[in-house]
């Protein structure tokens, strides 16, 4: 863990649930002066704990509204068929989130497109497609009742 105090805490908080928050807004709601603030928040992000600042998009107003997490087995554990895999990849948009993970497969996809015609072609066309590829496993998100990603 950080060795951050309570006040750089409710910084991160505010931040996360407003990362656009004015300093002068951030600081009266963590009790600091306006530049005590500033410098904690330049301090976070020299730190390398504030690693960024993103707009949350609405998927579904972008024409995206179709969101699938997707697992994949490798046929060949090695290192240059990883590579091979996350390189085609970065070619594929629908594919918002790429995580290595431990298990019986090695990727975890979140894969967002327009609706189930355009993901029976990305998991037929692309994603089938790809010679590294042993195991499609796909769970369509009916729901998100709680989804905190910035």
């Amino acid at each position: 863990m950080s060795d951050l105090d309570q006040i750089s805490d409710r910084i991160l908080q505010e931040l996360t649930r407003d990362g656009r928050i004015s300093n002068i807004e951030l600081a009266e709601r963590v009790g600091l002066s306006p530049s005590a603030c500033l410098r904690r928040v330049q301090e976070l992000e020299r730190r390398g704990i504030i690693q960024g600042y993103r707009a949350v998009l609405d998927r579904t107003a972008l024409g995206a509204g179709f969101v699938a997490y997707v697992g994949v087995g490798l046929s060949d554990h090695s290192k240059t068929s990883q590579e091979a895999f996350e390189r085609a990849l970065d070619d594929a948009p629908e594919v918002v989130e790429c995580h290595n993970i431990t298990g019986n497969i090695e990727y975890l996809l979140r894969v967002e497109c327009a609706d189930l015609k355009a993901y029976k072609h990305f998991h037929t066309d692309m994603l089938g497609a790809l010679p590294q590829v042993n195991a499609i496993t796909s769970y369509v998100v009916m729901g998100s009742p709680k989804d905190a990603r910035a």
